[in-house]
Parts: structure tokens; C-alpha cells; sequence
């Protein structure tokens, strides 16, 4: 049995062309997957597309009028059962209402953002620096000014496509007539060409160069962050606005400091004895010199803290602080006397020391053990 086409429309069987498209394109926007996710919705909007595509052919919808169904797997039709989606240019038509192009495409376009990398020290991203810059960006050409055309002269109608900047095919297939638009190869889509070009810039409007700025590198900045210079990037096609310039942070390492965040950190050695009896230490920070107690009996892998002797806080007031880790040395060799006293004071304190020696050692006796299993 025959679709009722006409009733899934919700037109009447003697409807004009024009009425059924617009009864198609309301159904397609309530109906359209982009629009409703619902699978019922989806299938219905299956059998909208097959409906128009029956009825908006004159030879189909004739078919349909004689009780005919140009779809069905016999019917002749060369259409799938249930109906197939209608032509690119029939979905743009329903939901859009035009057939016009899109016109020519501008010459004069934005430009491009361009990105720099910037080396610096601590001391600099720590306190901020005016640092010099050299850019090798699109201007615009002085000689034409823009425009591309050599003085005296200017663009002209494309005489392919009329100024469209497209041209338009039309193919013949089982759902009807196809209209594609593709940009024109004459004038590269812009609808004019340029006959006579600047001899500077070779008809682009701009051209290379190389530039200075001065940057400001507030205090604060960390190592990949970007400093944004607006319109003091590439020149855009034509003489277009200029993008942006990113000025990318990078930090030297420090042979003393290393950083996280705000905070730095960095390592001293202090004796055993410093360590055990306590002492002095004067530590260069970002700021001059800086004098910090040891009290006695600090124990390895302490850590000093000196606030605010760290980096400024590159948002707000204030500034991290500065960690020194430290790392007792134990002698490697003792001279006799040293050994001595040094023995003195562990029997003083009540502590056990082997004396390791070529007779006594612990690899001796590990040697004596092993022989005497021999």
C-alpha cells in the first residue's frame, strides 16, 4: 500500500510547489536531528525528507496521484524503502530560505597572531625589566599603502565569475537538480583581480620587516607564561588590523636557586661539629646578604625559612619566601689526634664504636667466618 506522502506533510493533494516547501521546512526545523536528539524524532524526520523528495518531483509526484509509490522496492522509483535524505542544496534551501552565494570573499583581512620567546634570570623575572625586542613581522607596504595595486591603478571586475568570487555548477541526479558553488580559480574567490600588482609587495598589501619594541616584564612572571602585546602582530592580507603579539617567558636556571611558585630554595652544607654546636650562616638572597642562626644540635635535611626574601607576588603585595636546606657533612678521613678525641666523646656520651681496622674490621672477621666453615 502506497505512503499517504501528502498526509505526513500535512498538505493538501493539490498544493503548490511553494506550499509544499514550506510545509517541508517547518516539520525540518521542528523535527531536524540537530534540533530534536529524540530517535522518534529522527525517524519522522526520515519520512519528511522522503515526502518532500516524492512530492517535489514532478514525474514522482505524478506517480503518486495515480496510486503509485516511487519509493516502494517495486515501485520503480529508484529510491530505498523508507525513504532517502533529499539533496545538500534542498536541506540549505529548507532551513535558510535562499539559494544566494556567499559573495566574494574580502581582501582585507585580520592578521595573524605571532608569539616570541623571551630568555630571562631570576633576578629579572623576579623584579620585572624593560627588555628590548626584535620582531620579524608583516607591515603594511608603504608603496601601495594596502590596496596591492601599483600606483595609478586598481582592481578589477573578475570577468569569470562576475564579481561573485564563485561559480556555480548544476548536476542532474535521481533526487533532482544538485546547484553546487565553488570559489572561482580566476580570482581566488575575491570577485576582482589585480592586474597590475605592486611591485613592493607583489599585490599582497604588505610586507616583511624587521622591528624593535620594548617590552615590560612586570615583576613576578614565571617561566611560560605570556605577555600579551595587542595590534603588534602580523599585518592581515590587504592591510588588514594587526593581530597580537605573545611574548613567551622563559627562565634561566639559577646556579644557586631553584623556584616553585614564588618560594626559592636552595642547599648548604654545614659540618657535623657546625651542625651539633650551631652556628652562623650568611646566605646571598635576590636582596644582598642575609645572616641565619643554626641552632645546635640541627639534625640533617633541616630546612631554614627567611620570609619574604622569595619572589613578589606578581598579583597583590608581598613575596614568597626563601628555604635553605641543609646538608650535614660528615669527615670522609680523621687525622689520628681527631679520631681520638672523637672517640673520647662518644665513650663520654655512652656510645658504642667499633674500631674497624685491617685485624678487626668487620671484613676481617666476614673473611675469619668463611674460613672457619671452609
Amino acid at each position: 500500500m502506497a505512503k499517504d506522502y501528502y498526509g505526513i506533510l500535512g498538505v493538501k493533494r493539490d498544493s503548490t510547489a511553494d506550499e509544499i516547501k514550506r510545509a517541508y521546512r517547518r516539520l525540518a526545523r521542528e523535527f531536524h536531528p540537530d534540533v530534536n536528539p529524540d530517535p522518534a524524532a529522527q525517524e519522522k524526520f526520515k519520512e519528511i525528507n522522503a515526502a518532500y523528495e516524492v512530492l517535489s518531483d514532478p514525474r514522482k509526484r505524478e506517480m503518486v496521484d495515480l496510486g503509485g509509490d516511487p519509493l516502494a522496492p517495486s515501485g520503480g522509483g529508484g529510491g530505498p524503502a523508507g525513504g532517502a535524505f533529499v539533496g545538500f542544496q534542498d536541506i540549505m534551501d529548507a532551513f535558510f530560505g535562499t539559494t544566494s552565494s556567499r559573495g566574494p570573499r574580502p581582501r582585507v583581512r585580520p592578521g595573524a597572531d605571532a608569539i616570541l620567546r623571551l630568555d630571562l634570570d631570576l633576578h629579572e623575572t623576579a623584579f620585572g625589566v624593560e627588555a628590548p625586542i626584535t620582531v620579524d613581522t608583516a607591515v603594511v607596504c608603504n608603496t601601495c599603502t594596502g590596496a596591492g595595486t601599483a600606483p595609478g591603478t586598481h582592481p578589477q571586475t573578475c570577468e569569470i565569475c562576475g564579481g561573485r568570487g564563485e561559480v556555480q555548477s548544476v548536476q542532474r541526479t535521481f533526487l533532482g537538480q544538485v546547484v553546487s558553488a565553488r570559489p572561482c580559480s580566476a580570482c581566488q574567490g575575491f570577485g576582482t583581480v589585480i592586474p597590475h600588482p605592486c611591485a613592493t609587495c607583489g599585490g599582497d598589501g604588505r610586507v616583511r620587516t624587521r622591528r624593535t619594541l620594548t617590552v615590560k616584564i612586570p615583576s613576578g612572571v614565571e617561566d611560560g607564561m605570556r605577555i600579551r602585546l595587542a595590534q603588534q602582530g602580523e599585518v592581515g592580507p590587504g592591510g588588514g588590523p594587526p593581530g597580537d603579539l605573545y611574548v613567551e617567558i622563559h627562565e634561566r636556571p639559577h646556579d644557586v636557586y631553584s623556584r616553585k611558585d614564588d618560594d626559592l630554595h636552595c642547599r648548604v652544607t654545614v659540618p657535623m661539629t657546625a651542625a651539633a654546636l650551631g652556628t652562623r650562616l650568611t646566605i646571598k638572597t635576590l636582596d644582598g646578604e642575609e645572616t641565619v642562626d643554626v641552632k645546635p644540635g640541627t639534625q640533617p635535611t633541616s630546612t631554614l625559612r627567611i620570609r619574604g626574601k622569595g619572589v613578589p607576588h606578581l598579583r597583590g603585595t608581598g613575596r614568597g619566601d626563601l628555604y635553605v636546606h641543609l646538608d650535614v657533612r660528615t669527615p670522609t678521613r680523621l687525622e689520628p689526634e681527631q679520631e681520638r678525641l672523637l672517640r673520647e666523646f662518644a665513650r663520654s656520651r655512652g656510645e658504642e664504636v667499633a674500631e674497624l681496622s685491617k685485624q678487626g674490621g668487620f671484613f676481617s672477621r666476614m673473611r675469619d667466618a668463611f674460613n672457619g666453615h671452609a
